[in-house]
């Protein structure tokens, strides 16, 4: 009992009272809120111009907003009622949906953004998910379940947090919050086994929006048997909308008391850290400190990842200065959290080689992505990541199938099946899509040990299939100082010549063309049917061309070979848009490329390819 008690840091009250909630609320972010929006953030054709804001003016925003829009008490004195509540806002539930996450506006100001994920709708989902669980656990009442809560560092977690708290206690469950944590921290508290720290946990919710702007938020969900996908969504979203319609005053109020009795908070990023630690000398032959002597630089965005340098590297033995914005900073004020975007991993690159650090490690928000950077400069990023995980795990598992997303490059393909020896299996777009095909080719004999996005996604057989951004960095600190106790020397080298033999384009591009909906072409169909049409046009166009050839085994749009390189047009997972990808020799060949993929879509005036267009134009 002590010992639990050492751990857990506090009930925590995290209720409000809703009879008048809703109406402070949408008062208060109207009158006050909005108004210090338009007096600090400049807007240019309807986007927040917040560059240009000095970082410290942006710390003050997000402690204004936190301090008096989040978390303002409404004294209540009417008396209870059951009438369902008038004022709550209609929403689309469904329409939250974004694969098998859910994401939303969850702060005012932005032009054309109204708000659609608000406290009540977020106490809904949680309660959603909380019927959700208690079913798929057959919970007989024997036991109370509980549920873990974690956020990254977006402004509006805190609200949501507490909102999600309510749903949460309102459907009869324990919560157990973390407070600022990482998305695959909160899935590890599914599956550790530790009293001390309320653990394990029947389900876990993650408020995140990834690399988002800041006024946007989301939540991702968790049982021991990984992530849940696209149908558990659905089927959430559906259970809150119903119970969202059926809010009452007094419910709403009720569902602060319950709170005050159900919600615990734990610390339990120090569990998710330590075992990081341990796997560093496991793989160092249990070295206290494998990492003495190497100069790591982290890059954690403002984001939840900022606990590495401290929390792992540091014990390690390793250097960490020149890291940097590790301070949670919701508004995001020096870079995008996103290990694809170029100013991002420009930031990492040029503070490797300003600190002349061995290696350099940057995460996404909330920590399910990464990529990193050598003592050169050069970025294990895209497929450069993909190829060096693959020579990692091929290592340890010779022969077995790396799967990637669909975008990655024929070198890669070649690099993995000539020069490791493995097989390399190109699926969808979309992490769950490409995790959920390696769990499946296991299942019928084929092993897979990897499943890897470009995007910076990556889940291993050994870590429960979990898209890790910390556990992949750790794969890699793995290899540095296990070859350190071999007696090898060169740091990150390391690493660099792993990749030895890679093929890379000399050229690449992604244009995104977009369906106007409500062009008449499509003729009162779905941006979806019209997208398929144009893909089976565009297929039979190269049946055609005896100079093109489609790939033999496609599980996504239409890639074909030709002219040196290949293109890929796919339909987006949830956007009316066709993203086009190129890779070829030259400019030139990619043109041509471009060229035969204009030629085809001319027949489709809905879609606009003015982007298509300039690139093939300006070439």
């Amino acid at each position: 009992m002590e010992a639990m008690s050492g751990k857990i840091i506090e009930n925590v009250s995290v209720s409000q009272c809703y009879q008048l909630s809703r109406k402070f609320n949408t008062h208060y972010q109207r009158d006050n809120f909005a108004p210090f929006m338009r007096n600090m953030l400049p807007f240019q054709r309807g986007k927040l111009a917040w560059t240009a804001i000095p970082s410290m003016q942006l710390r003050n925003f997000s402690k204004y907003q936190s301090s008096f829009v989040n978390r303002r008490t409404v004294h209540c004195n009417a008396a209870p009622s059951t009438a369902a509540v008038p004022n709550l806002d209609k929403v689309d539930f469904l329409k939250l949906q974004n694969g098998s996450d859910i994401r939303g506006v969850a702060v005012a100001g932005v032009e054309g953004e109204p708000l659609n994920l608000t406290e009540p709708v977020s106490e809904a989902i949680a309660a959603g998910f909380a019927a959700w669980l208690l079913e798929k656990k057959k919970a007989d009442g024997s036991r109370r379940l509980s549920i873990s809560v974690g956020h990254d560092s977006r402004i509006s977690a805190k609200k949501l947090e507490d909102a999600i708290s309510r749903g949460i206690a309102g459907a009869g469950l324990d919560v157990v919050q973390y407070g600022l944590a990482s998305t695959p921290a909160m899935f590890n508290s599914t599956i550790t086994e530790d009293d001390a720290f309320l653990c394990p946990v029947d389900g876990s919710i993650m408020i995140t929006a990834s690399h988002l702007p800041y006024n946007r938020n989301g939540f991702k969900f968790f049982t021991n048997a990984g992530g849940l996908g696209k149908a558990d969504i659905k089927n959430i979203l559906e259970r809150a909308a119903d119970l969202y319609n059926k809010f009452t005053a007094e419910g709403l109020t009720n569902s602060k008391g319950k709170a005050l009795a159900s919600v615990k908070r734990v610390d339990y990023m120090n569990v998710y850290t330590s075992d990081l630690v341990k796997a560093v000398r496991k793989a160092a032959g249990n070295i206290e400190k494998p990492l003495e002597g190497f100069h790591i630089v982290v890059d954690a965005g403002n984001g939840a990842g900022g606990f590495f340098a401290a929390k792992v590297l540091e014990p390690l033995g390793a250097v960490t200065s020149g890291s940097q914005f590790l301070e949670p900073d919701g508004m995001f004020p020096n870079h995008i959290p996103n290990p694809e975007d170029k100013t991002a991993m420009k930031a990492i690159t040029q503070a490797v080689i300003d600190n002349k650090a061995d290696l350099g490690i940057i995460f996404d928000t909330d920590v399910d992505r990464s990529a990193a950077v050598d003592s050169t400069g050069l970025e294990f990023n895209r497929n450069r990541l993909i190829a060096l995980m693959s020579a990692i795990v091929l290592e340890e598992h010779p022969g077995t199938t790396i799967v990637t997303d669909s975008v990655t490059s024929d070198g890669l393909t070649t690099f993995i099946e000539k020069k490791l020896g493995g097989k390399h299996h190109r699926f969808k777009r979309g992490y769950k899509n490409v995790i959920d095909e390696a769990i499946r080719l296991n299942s019928v004999g084929e092993e897979s040990h990897l499943a890897i996005e470009t995007s910076g996604h990556g889940a291993l057989k050994e870590n429960h299939w979990l898209d890790d951004g910390a556990y992949l960095m750790v794969k890699i600190l793995n290899k540095i100082a296990s070859a350190r106790a071999s007696g090898q020397t060169g740091g990150s080298k390391v690493l660099t010549g792993l990749l030895e033999g890679l093929q890379e384009p000399a050229f690449s591009v992604e244009l995104r063309l977009k369906i106007n909906q409500s062009h008449q072409d499509l003729k009162g169909g779905s941006f979806r049917d019209y997208g398929e049409a144009v893909l089976k046009h565009l297929e039979n166009y190269i049946d055609s061309d005896p100079k093109l050839q489609k790939a033999p085994v496609n599980y996504e749009g239409v890639r074909v070979s030709g002219y040196g390189g290949w293109f890929l047009l796919r339909l987006s997972l949830h956007d009316p848009v066709l993203p086009l990808n190129i890779e070829a020799p030259s400019n030139n060949d990619a043109v041509l490329l471009g060229n035969v993929v204009r030629a085809a879509l001319k027949e489709f005036p809905a879609l606009d390819t003015s982007a298509l267009d300039k690139f093939v134009q300006a070439s």
